[in-house]
């Protein structure tokens, strides 16, 4: 290559590595100068961080105290409330009815002639039978003088002493009939809707009217054959119906059935129940709570309070010294929002009840009202109110 040439190829490559260096120092950005002692940026950025969550606001929560009670462990079960005693009226002769001496609906007295059926005949046997005990006791008494005068045997007093007996009981047989004809109340208690009317011709059997006995009435229900152990008789019960709503009614065992369904695996329970205003009726249907035992200083909270994690666990947590304590629970029996707890509570600790979802273990927390609008004075203070 010819020595101008090269020249000229030197030079360019000389020109083109002087707008590189140009370019490289044009675009640099000057670092800053730091004093002495501080951090570069992104450890600053890390410690205050760090100082930010060491100075983390108390988060705000609802508190509950727990409370002890005396818990009752029950069973609960649908019955049927009976009449104490029930009948229903039916002649035991045919005839037709004369009078009907009672109100329907209304109290009656044990013995109380309810209805009447036309006697004529009945009455007119009952004189016939005493016109003829009236005279074999007087051949009685002439054949017994006779005998003791020794102008008689014993066979004819014998004879006369016998037709007495028969007239005295032809006597008791009429009377007997006559009774038949006025249908008496067994029982105190109150007479439902009549079927029949004066003058209805009826027969043996036909049903006239019902007698209830409400002033007690029964109560039964079935129980599983795995309660047959824990019930006996004089345990409480308490009953509520749907008619009556809001009212609770005591009652108390009464009898067991000593046969179990071995359909349903079941065992029939009657209990009795005081009818005070004659308020209940029976076959309405009845809600039943038997109740089996009775524990006092039982640890009780709301079932708010409760949080599951994994593993079938339950865990609360409990506010104590202004922060957050993660406590493991047990819990037993369950009545409405209220839970028992069996294991890790007692009574008079506080335990958070809203607010959960935002604590962790050990972490600061401010009790606050139910609405969230202020403070509340205290933990205990909070608890109390929820």
């Amino acid at each position: 290559m010819p020595a101008p040439r090269r020249l000229i190829v030197v030079l360019s490559l000389v020109g083109l590595a002087a707008l590189a260096g140009y370019a490289y120092y044009a675009n640099r950005t000057p670092a800053t100068p730091q004093p002495a002692g501080t951090a570069p940026a992104a450890q600053r950025g890390n410690g205050g961080a760090a100082g930010a969550a060491a100075k983390a606001d108390p988060v705000g929560v609802e508190t509950v105290t727990v409370t002890s009670e005396t818990v009752a462990d029950d069973v609960t079960a649908v019955g049927t409330l009976r009449s104490n005693e029930s009948v229903v009226l039916r002649p035991e002769i045919a005839g037709r009815i004369a009078a009907i001496r009672f109100r329907e609906g209304g109290p009656v007295r044990r013995g109380e002639v309810l209805i009447e059926l036309d006697a004529a005949v009945q009455q007119a046997e009952v004189q016939q039978a005493k016109a003829n005990l009236a005279l074999a006791e007087a051949n009685y008494g002439r054949t017994d003088d006779l005998f003791k005068r020794k102008f008689l045997s014993h066979s004819a007093r014998d004879e006369a002493a016998s037709q007495l007996e028969v007239a005295r009981a032809n006597m008791a047989l009429a009377e007997a009939h006559l009774d038949r004809t006025r249908l008496r109340a067994p029982f105190a208690g109150v007479v439902g809707i009549r079927n029949v009317s004066v003058g209805d011709y009826v027969k043996e059997g036909d049903d006239l009217v019902n007698l209830e006995d409400i002033a007690t009435l029964k109560v039964d229900f079935r129980l599983p054959e795995n309660y047959l152990a824990r019930v006996r008789p004089g345990q409480t019960l308490e009953i509520t119906s749907d008619a009556i709503p809001g009212q609770r009614f005591e009652a108390r065992v009464a009898a067991i059935d000593p046969l179990v369904d071995e359909q349903g695996r079941s065992v029939v329970m009657r209990a009795t129940l005081p009818n005070e205003g004659l308020r209940l009726r029976p076959g309405m249907f009845a809600r039943v709570r038997l109740i089996l035992q009775q524990r006092a200083d039982v640890a009780i909270l709301p079932e708010e309070a409760l949080v599951s994690a994994p593993g079938n666990v339950q865990f609360v947590y409990r506010v104590v010294d202004g922060k957050a304590q993660r406590v493991e629970v047990s819990t037993g029996v369950r009545r409405g929002t209220r839970v028992e707890v069996v294991r890790g509570l007692q009574a008079g600790d506080v335990v958070v009840t809203a607010g959960q979802l935002k604590l962790r273990d050990g972490a600061p927390v401010r009790v606050v009202r139910a609405d969230g609008t202020g403070e509340a004075p205290s933990a205990g203070a909070a608890g109390g109110a929820g």
